[in-house]
């Protein structure tokens, strides 16, 4: 036997990977957060991480209120049994959430003017004071940039990827994005018979980003007639020839499904508010444009819904429960085998360890040649082209 250098811990030598292997009871303390914007399918994963640490480790689990401002401002709390019992149906974080708070661009007031600077150094310090062995950060890729700013820092960072946007590279799925497709499609759904009701047109914007995936699901799920997604910038004639031609045929009422994203041929995408830091830039309002000029072009009464963050609350669907049950366990294994700098990946059917740092490098955006894409031309459905 060896002694290692990590808190005095015995190293056993394994003569088969000729190499030292740290016995499992050298991780003693983490932590966990929820960052970036939240979903359901969040409780789900703290009630998992927190008890597969407990249950089968032997692990203190602490809770970082508010993302990384809790970190910042060092607002930690023991997770217990009771803390994470009968959360699994629940939307949201028990632990609060934040998508401003970058502790590398972090703005505080100073002499009544707002100040930008870097706190990093005070959240390694207090992870340090907690002596934690360990993060898991649960977020998009806002959260997991971050965290893999302070994985080249020296902290332990594992990673789970969230968000309804399902843009999260090197994984197939991220929780939360099922069950935004399904509070789409309901309301999708809904809205066809008010539509076929009144003979109108009704324009559904949809949350998303710069990638189509929620937009394309909920829309070919819930039978929409014309479906616009950044990956294809649309042309309003052809969606207006569309929506004529359907009138024509005695289909007297059309759904156009619209990613926040989405923007015509050589036209820009559509903000609620701009800013240098694309964090706090909001997305929003094509909708409205798009139900705007169809009405102008066709003269056929059209209205607009926007879903906005309906779809990011209320209670995770059975997919999103059971994926980020998994995701939970599974990032409690591979922080035991000390993959740090590592998140949790579906690929298939199974989840595997990926660098961080990998799935951060872009955004994952809809394939032209995407077989959904495909099945709904197939169908009839216009992607406004």
């Amino acid at each position: 036997m060896i002694v290692g250098a990590y808190c005095n811990t015995p190293l056993l030598y394994d003569p088969l990977k000729k190499e030292a292997v740290v016995p499992s009871h050298a991780i003693k303390r983490i932590a966990l957060l929820t960052g970036g914007g939240d979903c359901p399918g969040l409780n789900a994963v703290i009630r998992s991480v927190t008890k597969t640490a407990m249950n089968d480790h032997n692990i203190e689990v602490f809770g970082i209120e508010d993302g990384f401002l809790g970190l910042i401002t060092n607002r930690l709390r023991l997770l217990r049994n009771s803390d994470v019992s009968g959360i699994l149906n629940i939307g949201g974080t028990i632990l609060g959430t934040s998508n401003r708070d970058d502790p590398f661009r972090f703005v505080q007031t100073e002499s009544g003017q707002k100040v930008i600077g870097d706190v990093s150094d005070t959240v390694v310090s207090h992870y340090h004071e907690h002596k934690l062995d360990a993060l898991i950060c649960i977020g998009g890729d806002g959260t997991l940039a971050i965290a893999n700013k302070f994985s080249q820092k020296g902290l332990n960072i594992i990673g789970i990827p969230k968000t309804i946007d399902n843009d999260l590279c090197e994984t197939d799925y991220t929780f939360g994005f099922n069950s935004a497709v399904a509070v789409a499609m309901d309301a999708i759904d809904r809205l066809h018979t008010t539509a076929s009701s009144h003979h109108r047109v009704m324009v559904i914007e949809v949350m998303g980003r710069y990638a189509g995936w929620l937009a394309l699901a909920s829309g070919v799920a819930g039978g929409g007639d014309i479906i616009l997604i950044p990956e294809i910038p649309y042309e309003i004639d052809s969606i207006c020839q569309n929506v004529r031609q359907r009138n024509e045929y005695g289909k007297r009422f059309s759904i156009v499904v619209v990613a926040e994203g989405a923007k015509s041929k050589g036209g820009e995408m559509v903000f609620q508010k701009e800013s240098e830091k694309p964090e706090e830039s909001r997305l929003g309002g094509v909708g409205n444009v798009v139900g705007r000029q169809i009405e102008e072009c066709t003269e056929i009464e059209t209205r607009v819904t926007v879903l906005g963050h309906l779809q990011r609350g209320g209670s995770p669907t059975a997919f999103d429960r059971l994926l980020a049950t998994r995701f939970g366990h599974r990032a409690v294994e591979i922080l035991m085998q000390r993959k740090f700098g590592h998140m949790v990946a579906l690929k298939g059917t199974e989840i595997f360890p990926v660098p961080i740092e990998k799935a951060i490098q872009q955004l994952k955006l809809v394939p032209l040649d995407h077989p959904l894409i495909k099945a709904a031309r197939s169908v009839g459905t216009s992607f406004g082209d």
